[in-house]
């Protein structure tokens, strides 16, 4: 039924809470996971007032992201799982939808925060906009 689950992660163990659940799902459909990252990056006015020191803060994030990507992605290797890995920088949400799309995933797993009241009212919530927009299954997993 699923051949291919989006998985973003940011890095956080909160994140990493879906992926036994992806695991699962996949090795039970013979599917393949994507690993997505969105570094979040600030503005380059907001790093340094030395370009060049700018520039090499940004590759570090660029260079991290690709690292934990990889590292992900043998591991899901190593439990007899199809494992691939993007880095996309962007919004974070419309992001994770654009990647859904160009990679044709059937589902995205993701975990949610959970933030309820004045939080998440101050800081949105990238798994209501993915499920408000999304056109393919999304699976939420709570980390509790």
């Amino acid at each position: 039924m699923y051949k291919k689950t989006l998985v973003p992660l940011d890095g956080s163990l909160l994140a990493e809470a879906v992926l036994p659940h992806a695991e699962a799902l996949a090795k039970s459909e013979h599917a393949e996971i994507v690993i997505l990252r969105v570094p979040t990056t600030p503005p380059t006015e907001f790093l340094s007032r030395d370009p060049m020191v700018a520039s090499l803060i940004r590759k570090d994030i660029e260079t991290e992201s690709e690292e934990y990507i990889h590292d992900k992605v043998t591991v899901l290797e190593n439990e007899h799982i199809k494992a691939t890995g993007v880095t996309r920088e962007g919004p974070v949400s419309e992001t994770i939808l654009d990647v859904a799309e160009e990679t044709h995933a059937d589902m995205i797993a993701m975990s949610t925060h959970g933030r309820t009241g004045i939080s998440r009212w101050l800081m949105g919530s990238v798994a209501d906009r993915v499920v408000h927009y999304s056109h393919i299954p999304v699976m939420l997993i709570h980390p509790n």
